[in-house]
């Protein structure tokens, strides 16, 4: 009787834990997570605390998750203001106070530890933008999309000033998919992209000459192979070598003969590629692009504008983080920093992911409810 009512509890309390969990969007995340451990334990074959370190990651991104799953849009919404402007504070406290690192200012110390605001910025920028246009639904006007713009700015400008280049290109797409989802004019988009363009000069001068010498070698990596050049030669050497089928797990040359930079996180696409191959890279593709369509279904049954515009948002995102990672690894985008999603080493931005996957979970579970 009393083993009944156990299982019967447990039951219960599972019950409670799984039914905000998206069954399709958290078996996708998953797959990518136990892949990416696969792939962290090859790159880090001689460091094995690495994988342990980075499972502890994987306990608390999946239980930010989980709470973010079980918060309505609804209180998300109430709280997109305060994190906001949160953030904003603590990128200004970097500024002045913040730690420096290999020539950069990104880490402030609060107590007896020490955190990267930029990262709460991935989310608290659609948070921000969503609520604002939600806001001024009935009314839209171009008014409403420029003050959306300078809201944009301020941090991205922020961060670019660490400097931190890819956390401030993964911000300033994750609030222009914002404002694309609430309606910009493709009239205005072609004539941003065009003083975009056009603006490329100016901001040449603007660049830090580490930043000038990542682009400058994407169009020649042999100007500087030794130097500058050296990752993007070496991770399109192991790309390319991984050929159809890859050498095999735990087989990678360029891998195990250390060729590889930071190959546990911002290059591990190049430790998978060479392992697994053409037809591994073709299963990771599948894998992002239907963790992407299920995000962009979740935003198209939302019920509200601003449940749409941070579901679709945030869906992109995980676009965003895979096409410049892919990119730059195998040499056709300059190199920003910017991880492989749910596969690099990493706590910050891996909870942050994770933190996404729970917002989508949040809108798919809340869908039904009427907005009051």
């Amino acid at each position: 009787m009393a083993l009944d009512h156990a299982g019967l509890s447990f039951r219960r309390v599972a019950a409670r834990l799984s039914g905000s969990i998206d069954g399709p969007l958290f078996s996708l995340a998953l797959i990518l997570v136990l892949i990416g451990v696969a792939t962290l334990y090859s790159a880090s074959y001689e460091y094995p605390a690495r994988v342990v370190a980075q499972v502890t990651n994987l306990a608390v991104a999946f239980a930010a998750m989980w709470i973010l799953a079980q918060v309505s849009p609804q209180t998300l919404m109430r709280f997109a203001v305060p994190i906001y402007f949160i953030g904003v504070l603590l990128l200004v406290g970097v500024a002045l106070f913040g730690d420096v690192a290999n020539g950069a200012r990104r880490w402030l110390h609060v107590g007896v530890t020490r955190f990267q605001p930029s990262e709460m910025m991935k989310i608290a920028m659609p948070l921000m933008l969503a609520w604002y246009f939600h806001r001024h639904e009935a009314t839209l006007r171009t008014l409403d999309f420029i003050v959306a713009g300078v809201m944009l700015l301020i941090p991205v400008l922020l961060i670019a000033r660490q400097p931190d280049l890819g956390t401030a290109v993964l911000v300033m797409a994750a609030g222009c998919y914002v404002i694309f989802f609430a309606g910009l004019s493709w009239k205005v988009i072609a004539g941003l992209v065009v003083v975009g363009i056009a603006g490329l000069f100016p901001l040449w001068g603007l660049l830090h000459d580490y930043q000038r010498r990542r682009i400058l070698t994407l169009l020649d990596p042999t100007t500087d192979p030794l130097g500058a050049g050296y990752h993007i030669i070496q991770s399109t050497i192991a790309v390319g070598s991984g050929g159809l089928l890859g050498k095999g797990w735990l087989q990678g040359t360029q891998t195990h003969l250390e060729f590889i930079p930071e190959r546990h996180t911002d290059f591990i696409f190049a430790v998978f590629s060479e392992e697994f191959g053409l037809v591994g890279n073709c299963v990771l593709l599948v894998l992002y692009l239907l963790l992407i369509a299920r995000g962009l279904m979740i935003a198209a049954n939302a019920p509200t504008f601003f449940s749409r515009l941070l579901a679709g948002s945030v869906t992109l995102i995980f676009f965003t983080y895979a096409f410049v990672n892919m990119g730059m690894v195998s040499g056709i985008l300059p190199v920003v920093g910017v991880p492989l999603p749910f596969i690099s080493y990493g706590g910050t931005a891996l909870t942050t992911l994770f933190v996404g996957i729970g917002i989508l979970m949040s809108i798919h579970r809340h869908r039904k409810l009427v907005q009051t």
